[in-house]
């Protein structure tokens, strides 16, 4: 009886009826696609299958899976545009906004930012994460105080924030209150001994109160749990530049150029102290190794070179 009736209900249905099935399956067809495209990293693909997919019908998650594929490529203006879509079609999802929130602060849309991360609280006045983005929006508008006010809403809400502590850490920092940001410090690095981020802010923090050698401890363990950490290197080797440690400061960057023979700023900077030191030739040859390495180097090597005789600049500088 059942395979009579499905045969009679296959008959019984309207072209109209037929038509629809058809769309829908070409709608998953091509939306699965996608998934599956976007998973393998073919990115371009994804888009033709989700664009197509959103043709045949107006889908909010494959319009979700779109934004994401074109903020993996860059594409910022493209996923704006079909975040605010998503926003129209749901005004209460969340989720939307914080991506927005996310392409905006990419834009450097700061306002936009702000406005978006401020619709999430307005719906869920307990979301840290919104306070954490309104929190970077401020500060890409270059309000310190609101900053640290929204971070300090994000942190009360979710006591283990890494992300709001370190954030709240440098901003304070940046404002002189280096005791109220090395509590942050102190909070994040109880729950994470090793936060490179942390300890860096801490031997910034050290150093700029005088306590230069605990600063210097602080870099070389960075270094040690890390040989990759360019900012460490950096950050040490302005320490000892300012310590006119300069032998010190050569081995060190002889050491981060050892480890990444692409560090270009390790280049530049060892080009600076071997101006101090008076050695114009090797100075040169580090300067030039930095724009080779990155062209965008050229303003900082010309600020070097400055006070060199003409007939030393070969980069034409």
């Amino acid at each position: 009886m059942g395979f009579f009736k499905s045969l009679l209900s296959g008959k019984n249905e309207t072209a109209e009826e037929q038509k629809q099935k058809a769309e829908q399956k070409k709608f998953e067809i091509f939306k699965y696609d996608g998934m599956r495209a976007q998973r393998m990293g073919r990115m371009d693909y994804a888009i033709k299958c989700y664009t197509e997919a959103l043709a045949i019908q107006d889908d909010f998650e494959t319009r979700s899976y779109l934004a994401q594929t074109y903020i993996r490529l860059g594409q910022l203006d493209e996923a704006r545009h079909e975040l605010e879509i998503m926003i129209k079609a749901e005004p209460t999802h969340t989720d939307s906004y914080l991506m927005l929130c996310n392409v905006c602060y990419m834009q450097e849309d700061y306002a936009a930012m702000a406005k978006a991360a401020q619709q999430v609280i307005q719906i869920e006045e307990g979301n840290a994460a919104a306070h954490y983005l309104l929190a970077k929006a401020d500060e890409g508008q270059g309000n310190q105080l609101m900053c640290v006010a929204h971070l300090t809403q994000a942190i009360m809400l979710k006591e283990d924030y890494t992300e709001a502590r370190l954030m709240r850490a440098e901003a304070l920092m940046k404002m002189g209150q280096f005791a109220e940001a090395e509590e942050d410090l102190q909070a994040v690095l109880t729950l994470e001994a090793d936060n490179e981020s942390a300890i860096l802010l801490r031997a910034r923090i050290l150093q700029a109160t005088g306590n230069e050698e605990e600063a210097e401890k602080d870099f070389l363990h960075l270094i040690e749990l890390n040989p990759f950490n360019e900012q460490a290197y950096l950050a040490l080797g302005a320490l000892y530049i300012q310590q006119k440690a300069l032998d010190k400061a050569i081995t060190l960057f002889d050491e981060a150029i050892e480890m990444n023979p692409q560090f270009a700023t390790a280049y530049r900077e060892r080009g600076r102290v071997k101006l101090l030191q008076d050695d114009k030739e090797g100075a040169t040859e580090d300067m030039k190794k930095a724009l080779e390495l990155h062209p965008q180097e050229a303003e900082a090597v010309n600020g070097e070179f400055h006070s060199m005789p003409r007939q030393t600049d070969i980069l034409g500088l």
